[in-house]
Parts: structure tokens; C-alpha cells; sequence
């Protein structure tokens, strides 16, 4: 399967600009460049979560500092990152619809 190269960066839609605040405006640019950064498409709930623990000031605070904000923010981007990535080999790979489903009437009372 050949990669598309990836398209830079969209700008804000204009209908949405007048709803972006200036902070949530850096929040969706550091997303849009953490995605083009690793090389993704789209931006996905793993570069916004992580582009907003690391421009919120209170996150900050609650972490004593930037740089443990700025580490909760990696990890929890890798975190959701690889949670996708493995969703979608097991979607690609047909074992999802191999996975036994309980049904209601199968779950028994203890």
C-alpha cells in the first residue's frame, strides 16, 4: 500500500474562527503541528489532549511546572496514539469480527 503524501496544514474554518479564543486557537495549531510532525493526517484526540495539557496554565500549576505537564502530555498522546494504531490492525486484520459477543441472555447471575 502506497502512502499519499501529506497535505499541509488546513487553516481554521472561517465559519469556526470567531469561536476560537486565542488560547484554544494555540491549542489547535499545536495539534495541527504535532500531526504533521508525526506524520498522521488528521489531527486526532491524542494531539489535541496534548497540545492542551501543555498550553493550559493550570495544568501546569496542578504538575508543579511545565515540564511534567509537557511529559503527561507525551505520554498520554502515545498512549491514545498506539490505542488506535492497534485498533486498526485488528480492524484491518478481520480478527474483530472473530471475537466472541455476549449477549444479554448468555451473561448468567453469580
Amino acid at each position: 500500500m502506497s502512502q499519499q503524501p501529506l497535505r499541509p496544514p488546513a487553516a481554521p474554518r472561517a465559519e469556526l474562527a470567531p469561536f476560537l479564543t486565542p488560547s484554544l486557537m494555540t491549542v489547535v495549531t499545536g495539534a495541527r503541528r504535532r500531526a504533521l510532525r508525526d506524520g498522521d493526517r488528521q489531527i486526532d484526540t491524542a494531539h489535541l489532549l496534548h497540545a492542551l495539557i501543555e498550553s493550559d496554565p493550570e495544568v501546569a500549576a496542578a504538575f508543579e511546572g511545565g515540564r511534567r505537564a509537557r511529559v503527561l502530555g507525551y505520554l498520554v498522546q502515545r498512549s491514545i496514539g498506539y490505542g488506535l494504531r492497534w485498533q486498526r490492525s485488528v480492524e484491518e486484520s478481520g480478527a474483530g469480527r472473530r471475537l466472541p459477543a455476549v449477549r444479554a441472555t448468555e451473561v448468567r447471575d453469580g
